[in-house]
């Protein structure tokens, strides 16, 4: 544990590994989150944060309060502390005082949780956490604290949305309406997967760890064959996903959804939930039953149970893919930058990363550009996928 005292003269922060948060802390951060207005995205719950911190040595979290003294009261201050429980930045720290969001490269919404009031900036709470700079790809629209200046792009990127609060016949019927061919076309399809290959079955939250385990290798197969970095091949992140696949709590639970024909695995998702989100995280399908398009009978089937489970929204990710512009009814914003201190070694930073986003960005900016992109990295990644099957 780090005590920091002279941050701010109207904060003071406490800075710990993720698993040195008490119980009333957490439960403070559940209560900071739901009163904040923002989609309950289980990515921003403490237990994600937990699960970082059992696979990334530098998680930390900043708890900040305010500087005045007093019994414990409903923020959960105990008598003595500094005042009133104002918030949690969870992060990451690297060398020579880097900063990254928690998680990233996988968390798909970053930043803090944070009572309104809060009398610091974020270049404040960057010298009180030691950090010259902090890096996020999926910041949170509404942080306020990092953007502005903290963004690349002022308006940011879109994270195409699943809206299905009014229930999913009402979310079918418009998407019947928006792109009927769309709809007939996976419907036919589905029926014509049954008649060909057996009975179609799907399970919403499927408990199976060879499931997940065959999804995995899907998923790796699929990042091999499009050029793309595998995941996977990271042990955090294999570790991070079976550990959030047992992780069942109100704001943040693992949820394993497979289309199952005559009893074989042919699509699956892994995903997070909350009470009203689920976040689409990692789905993939058998290659050898791709002419049926079972992804996109497994994301209709899974908008079907989070409906019938209570769940508004389906979060699938900042991207861009043909699956998301059919599904999808609209979209949350999110912000890719980051947010410095001035001094040498955060000039440093900016150099070394700013060239490389403001590239990707160029690109993704102008369709052709990013198409060609694609198609590059889809031609790298099938030479390299037969170079593997070659040894």
């Amino acid at each position: 544990m780090v005590e920091l005292n002279d941050v701010h003269r109207a904060a003071r922060l406490r800075v710990v590994a993720p698993a040195d948060l008490d119980d009333a802390e957490i439960e403070s951060w559940r209560e900071l989150r739901a009163k904040s207005g923002a989609p309950a995205s289980p990515f921003m719950e403490p237990e994600f944060t937990l699960a970082v911190g059992r696979v990334r040595p530098g998680a930390r979290v900043a708890v900040v309060r305010e500087r005045t003294g007093g019994a414990r009261g409903a923020s959960g201050a105990a008598a003595g502390e500094p005042g009133e429980l104002m918030g949690f930045f969870p992060y990451e720290r690297g060398a020579l005082g880097h900063g990254r969001a928690i998680g990233l490269g996988v968390s798909d919404c970053q930043g803090g949780v944070f009572r309104s009031g809060l009398r610091l900036t974020a270049r404040e709470l960057l010298a009180g956490c030691s950090l010259v700079a902090w890096e996020f790809d999926n910041l949170e629209a509404g942080q306020r604290l990092f953007v502005p200046p903290g963004a690349g792009e002022p308006a940011g990127f879109e994270s195409p949305v699943i809206e299905v609060g009014e229930g999913y016949e009402a979310y079918e019927a418009a998407l019947r309406a928006r792109s009927p061919k769309f709809f007939r076309t996976t419907a036919a399809k589905e029926r014509r997967l049954g008649r060909q290959a057996g009975e179609v079955r799907f399970v919403f939250d499927e408990r199976d760890p060879a499931a997940l385990r065959t999804l995995m290798e899907w998923k790796s197969a699929q990042y091999r064959r499009t050029g793309r970095r595998d995941r996977f091949a990271k042990e955090w992140i294999s570790a991070l996903v079976r550990q959030l696949a047992t992780t069942r709590t109100p704001g943040c639970s693992g949820v394993l959804s497979v289309l199952y024909v005559a009893d074989r695995p042919v699509a699956a998702h892994f995903g997070l939930r909350s009470r009203t989100v689920l976040s689409c995280w990692f789905p993939a399908y058998d290659p050898d039953f791709a002419k049926f398009s079972p992804g996109l009978i497994l994301h209709l089937r899974m908008a079907e149970a989070a409906a019938a489970a209570g769940i508004g929204v389906l979060d699938l990710g900042r991207g861009a893919a043909e699956y998301k512009d059919a599904l999808k009814t609209g979209g949350l914003r999110v912000h890719e930058g980051a947010v410095t201190r001035p001094g040498v070694r955060a000039a440093l930073y900016r150099l070394g990363k700013e060239p490389v986003r403001r590239a990707h960005g160029f690109v993704r900016e102008r369709p052709q550009l990013a198409a060609h992109a694609k198609a590059a990295l889809n031609r790298m990644g099938r030479l390299r996928d037969g170079r593997l099957r070659d040894r």
